[in-house]
């Protein structure tokens, strides 16, 4: 497999989660009767792990071969390897629950138990699927870029926005650009010193799509933050930082994603500022001069 196979770090206590985030996180380019495995694999791992290739490949309405070119396409020799890498990443795990979609009459404390859960397994997954490698390849891209542009739409406009704060109070001469056309001709503006950030839980976004194959048109380092490999939007990228991701309901997906992009932007922010002493005073000076609001 040509992607990252994940880190070290180990925020959380489920192996299993961390693992699947990496599943996840190579589950972007898929056929679609090898993704209907993926996503049993992701729903019910266990029973997987525990089943043949064909009570597999009944429950995901394909063919065995297909189970079996599923276990290939996501890095595996084949659906032997896949399952004894399950056992491995389950350890001591005797039960693994998917999130489940919230009830109409759900309490607030099982919303509130719910959003903390998505959380938590938001970070397990990331701790899996984040390459270290292209973190530390965006930390120096960053460093020696002559400005930085910041683009993402609908939930991860919020994210570039963070990203934005971040890096300018570290001195990096940062900007984002929320209107589609006026990004279009930033990027064509951009050089070879110049780096973009493309936010995209999906990595099919259009707008941002556009924006980030400008970018690359014109010259541009571009970094990605998002999902999945094997998207438009990772395929496009210098630096693909992929954080995977439980597979979670739709009312809790975007708040997943986020969570995890928002740590990103926290891990760049906060290398950038140790490998560079001059930007941590930089940091403390700005943040003396913001105004104390209560």
């Amino acid at each position: 497999m040509a992607h990252g196979s994940g880190n070290e770090i180990s925020p959380g206590d489920d192996p299993l989660t961390r693992w699947l985030g990496i599943i996840q996180a190579r589950s972007g380019g898929l056929a679609a009767s090898e993704a209907k495995v993926v996503n049993l694999l992701l729903s019910d791992p266990l029973f997987v792990g525990t089943s043949t290739t064909s009570q597999v490949a009944a429950r995901a309405g394909v063919s065995a071969p297909s189970v079996v070119r599923a276990a290939r396409a996501i890095g595996f020799n084949g659906f032997t390897e896949l399952k004894l890498e399950i056992a491995r990443a389950r350890g001591t795990t005797e039960f693994f629950a998917p999130s489940e979609a919230l009830a109409e009459n759900a309490s607030t404390a099982t919303v509130l138990e719910t959003s903390v859960r998505t959380g938590i397994d938001a970070m397990t997954a990331l701790s899996g699927a984040l390459d270290l490698a292209a973190l530390d390849e965006a930390v120096t891209a960053l460093r020696r870029a002559g400005q930085v542009i910041v683009v993402g739409a609908g939930t991860s406009a919020a994210v570039a926005a963070d990203a934005v704060f971040r890096l300018r109070a570290l001195g990096v001469k940062v900007s984002a650009i929320p209107d589609h056309e006026s990004a279009m001709i930033a990027m064509r503006l951009l050089g070879v010193e110049d780096v973009v950030i493309a936010v995209s839980s999906t990595g099919r976004t259009s707008s941002t799509v556009s924006v980030a194959d400008a970018a690359c048109s014109a010259g541009a380092t571009l970094i990605a933050i998002t999902n999945q490999y094997d998207t438009p939007l990772a395929v496009l990228a210098d630096i693909a930082l992929v954080v995977g991701g439980a597979p979670l309901p739709a009312q809790m997906a975007a708040a997943g994603s986020r969570l995890a992009h928002l740590v990103v932007i926290d891990a760049l922010a906060a290398a950038l500022a140790v490998r560079d002493p001059d930007r941590s005073r930089r940091a403390a000076h700005a943040s003396i001069d913001l105004p104390d609001i209560h």
